[in-house]
């Protein structure tokens, strides 16, 4: 039995989900996946089995019981400093936690303008007037990280962190809904698009057989 147990949603639009998965995966943390589908009469009631906000993504450790994507990377990063989910630098490590903490609870505009839908063809949605103002910080983020400490390698601190975990959902948007993108914004999103974790997760998503979300759902 693995020591971890990492409760997710559909692979197709759990962005919550995504976060903890894609730095466990890619950090070669070993997990048990177990799945709750999302959207159906039942899925409540599934979620409050293993939840206790009936929410997911939920991380069982030997019957210890973390929730919240943030926290759940935080833990990780207790147990296994030598993964080095936040970077070394106090500077730099100070600099991940807050655009990460950002994420956490902002950009609500992008979240909603652009759902994550891995079923959608990849074509230009415009966003209204306060999602391009959050999509501008999201993108101006992504500079100041890669230009002060991404000198070691094609993520936002050189090395995969946190904080690419915690801004994986919203690179799914860049790609899917962003159109032409700049061409710094194309390489990291790219850079986080190719690890093997994300394309594993991509390559199960569209195994998924729920019909939810549509191909244009949202549009």
């Amino acid at each position: 039995m693995a020591e971890f147990t990492l409760f997710i949603g559909n692979k197709c639009f759990s962005s919550w989900s995504l976060r903890p998965w894609v730095a466990m995966r890619h950090l070669e943390i070993p997990f048990e996946e177990s799945f709750v589908r999302l959207r159906t009469p039942e899925t409540f009631a599934n979620l409050a089995k293993v939840s206790p906000t009936g929410l997911v993504p939920v991380l069982n450790h030997n019957g210890r019981i973390v929730w919240e994507t943030l926290a759940i990377l935080e833990y990780l990063a207790d147990l296994y400093p030598e993964k080095k989910l936040w970077p070394d630098d106090l500077g730099a490590r100070a600099l991940a936690r807050s655009v990460a903490t950002e994420m956490h609870s902002g950009f609500r505009e992008v979240r909603y303008g652009w759902p994550m839908n891995l079923r959608r063809p990849k074509s230009h949605k415009p966003l209204d007037p306060e999602g391009e103002v959050q999509r501008a910080r999201i993108e101006a983020i992504w500079r100041q990280c890669r230009a002060e400490y991404g000198k070691g390698g094609p993520f936002l601190f050189g090395h995969f962190t946190a904080a690419d975990a915690m801004y994986a959902p919203i690179i799914t948007r860049f790609d899917t809904y962003g159109g032409e993108l700049a061409p710094d914004t194309r390489a990291y999103v790219d850079a986080v698009l190719s690890t093997p974790a994300m394309r594993h997760w991509y390559a199960e998503a569209a195994k998924e057989p729920w019909p939810e979300p549509g191909p244009h759902e949202q549009d």
